[in-house]
């Protein structure tokens, strides 16, 4: 994998750049549509190649073991494979799945013991099976395991968890560097940075990852309660700590304006729920706000979804017949709520990267925060 910072914003810390891979090339700052099980919810692969235009889409480790299990996958040939999908895959650990397992894991220093959302089975990961899973899944980038403590956790705990993730992130890329790819293109391991909300953690963990010296680097334990001016301070300390011509990556962000955001701190990539999982239940991002399409002021009103879209379906879908497909529960209200809300936030990316290019990003960006938080 190489990367390579092709612009820089005069007035912040933001960048574009492309990362190359051997399933196609990542133009930065990049949104990846969250595919928990091998498929983001509602959408058909082609919407999101053609209408989206995904450069990237993510995997969920956890999920993607526990149904359909690693050996269908590896019997496939790979998620690239069994899904039909022929441009670049992340994979996540599964540590932020074990964290939100709680009530059902036991954490030691050897890995995690866990119990099956579906079945009640149990289950251990541990660094070396964590890669070894990834390995068969076979992501272009996957991710190390790490443990993500719960927002307002005690300093000693955050302190020994980040230590035991420091520890994993050895004995993951131990693994990582004793193994080898199992269907013909490379792969890349990036670490996670932990540390909660303490400054001098996360100082410390932000060094110990930039010295290990992989492809890219991940900002993990962000987004899970705090408020958001800490995830603002956090990314932009440990983003002034990490190298500079590796990619940055804020894992589990965010709102449109929380993107914007910390584009202007140095992020490189983001992932989040928030597009679809939000889109299934109403609410849509436009240029101009957020709308609540369950709001009775909707149900006469037959212009397009979005004057200024970005999508085919918003020159002929009103926000009436939204609304009354939402409402219905009609599948195809989830769809459209979903395909506008990921194209949204892939145009928002293109639309920071030209700002960047042409050194306007930090004036179009106070703009452009502005319209987008307000709801409508």
């Amino acid at each position: 994998m190489k990367f390579t910072v092709e612009s820089t914003d005069p007035q912040s810390d933001a960048r574009a750049g492309c990362l190359e891979t051997d399933h196609g090339s990542i133009q930065t700052p990049i949104f990846m549509p969250v595919g928990t099980a091998g498929t983001v919810k509602a959408l058909h692969f082609n919407d999101l190649k053609d209408i989206v235009r995904a450069r990237i889409i993510l995997g969920n480790t956890y999920h993607l073991y526990t149904r359909p299990g690693i050996e269908i996958i590896e019997e496939a040939g790979g998620l690239h494979r069994f899904i039909g999908w022929d441009k670049p895959v992340l994979t996540d650990s599964g540590g932020y799945q074990v964290y939100s397992l709680a009530d059902s894991r036991k954490l030691t220093e050897n890995g995690v013991t866990f119990q099956s959302h579906i079945d009640g089975s149990k289950h251990t990961f541990t660094p070396e099976s964590v890669i070894d899973i990834q390995r068969s899944i076979g992501g272009d980038i996957i991710m190390a395991f790490d443990e993500c403590p719960p927002f307002q956790s005690t300093r000693d705990y955050v302190d020994n968890s980040m230590q035991l993730t420091h520890r994993w992130l050895t004995r993951c890329m131990t693994r990582f560097n004793e193994t080898v790819p199992r269907y013909g293109f490379g792969q890349s391991l990036f670490p996670i940075i932990q540390g909660g909300a303490f400054k001098d953690l996360r100082a410390k963990s932000a060094e110990t990852i930039a010295e290990a010296g992989a492809d890219g680097n991940a900002i993990g334990g962000l987004s899970v309660g705090e408020p958001e001016e800490v995830m603002y301070e956090m990314t932009s300390l440990v983003c002034k700590i990490l190298p500079e011509d590796k990619p940055r990556y804020l894992m589990g962000v965010g709102t449109p304006v929380n993107l914007l955001q910390s584009i202007s701190l140095g992020v490189d990539m983001f992932d989040c729920v928030m597009p679809t999982r939000n889109g299934r239940n109403g609410m849509i991002f436009t240029s101009h706000g957020i709308m609540n399409m369950k709001n009775e002021k909707w149900k006469h009103d037959f212009s397009p979804v979005d004057e200024d879209g970005v999508l085919p379906p918003e020159r002929t879908c009103s926000k009436a017949f939204l609304r009354h497909l939402i409402i219905s529960g009609e599948m195809l209200g989830a769809m459209l709520a979903s395909l506008h809300n990921l194209a949204f936030y892939l145009w928002l990316m293109e639309q920071a990267r030209e700002k960047i290019a042409a050194g306007e990003f930090s004036h179009w960006k106070e703009r452009m925060i502005k319209e987008l938080s307000q709801r409508l």
